[in-house]
């Protein structure tokens, strides 16, 4: 079976004053249809780089990169992007945020109504249908990237591509949403890439963690199958032998092997 993405020998040049920088190198990397892939590594080890070459946003400098064997050029309704700002217009309610995604895709082929229902069970579907009147001021940080997730999956992208869209939430924010995220999965089979810096929230949502080595010409040092069964619960896998393993290598990995060390201006 040929992968859903298939990334081949992908580089990564910013031309800079003092120079070209390099910032990733030698990517290649396959993600299955329905697969759920984290990229974890230290600031500045091109994780977030490498999620805007897949959505389109950065145009590699060598490489291919190829969804059901299209090559990616440029951004597409195929790929729906969360970010870590929720990017919601604060002028609209949340249901005209999820409309206004429907339209620009569904819009010549179905009805207003059609577009309106659609928006709505992406609401539901992430637990808002109670907020599809209000505006983003007046909703919360979690609420607000259920929104901006609802907007990504109302047009049934191929694939959904995350970056750290829970790092700037409280704890408990986060881990509800982890779990919420799960369930969204679960649900619509959907194939998600996402950038992290958290190790547990890589191991609670992966079936593969993509460990990227230090930058500068940052690259692929280790992807590590997780092989846990679904639903997976947080609290059932606090104390799971396995879990507690996929943990380890990870750790072991960015903290052991590939140290972080900041380096004086």
């Amino acid at each position: 079976m040929k992968p859903m993405l298939h990334i081949e020998g992908v580089g990564m040049t910013f031309p800079t004053k003092r120079g070209p920088f390099i910032a990733l190198r030698d990517i290649d990397l396959d993600v299955e249809r329905g697969q759920f892939v984290t990229l974890i590594g230290h600031s500045g080890c091109g994780k977030s780089t490498l999620l805007n070459l897949v959505s389109g946003l950065t145009t590699p400098t060598s490489g291919v990169l190829l969804l059901d064997d299209r090559e990616l050029k440029g951004p597409g309704p195929d790929r729906g992007v969360v970010f870590q700002n929720h990017s919601l217009l604060p002028w609209l309610s949340c249901l005209d945020n999820v409309y206004l995604a429907v339209e620009r895709v569904f819009g010549d082929k179905e009805s207003k109504a059609q577009l309106r229902d659609r928006s709505l069970a992406a609401l539901e579907l992430v637990g808002m249908s109670h907020a599809v009147a209000k505006r983003p001021h007046e909703i919360s940080g979690g609420m607000k990237q259920r929104v901006g997730i609802a907007r990504a999956l109302a047009m049934e992208p191929k694939m959904l591509l995350m970056d750290e869209p829970f790092g700037a939430l409280d704890a408990l924010t986060r881990a509800r949403l982890q779990d919420e995220l799960l369930k969204i999965v679960a649900t619509t089979g959907a194939t998600v890439m996402m950038v992290t810096h958290d190790v547990d929230e890589a191991v609670l949502l992966s079936d593969r963690i993509v460990m990227m080595t230090n930058g500068p010409a940052a690259t692929i040092g280790e992807v590590l199958r997780v092989d846990l069964p679904r639903p997976r619960d947080r609290v059932a896998l606090a104390e799971d032998r396995d879990y507690v393993q996929y943990r380890k290598e990870v750790i072991d990995f960015l903290y052991m092997r590939h140290s972080h060390v900041e380096k004086a201006a």
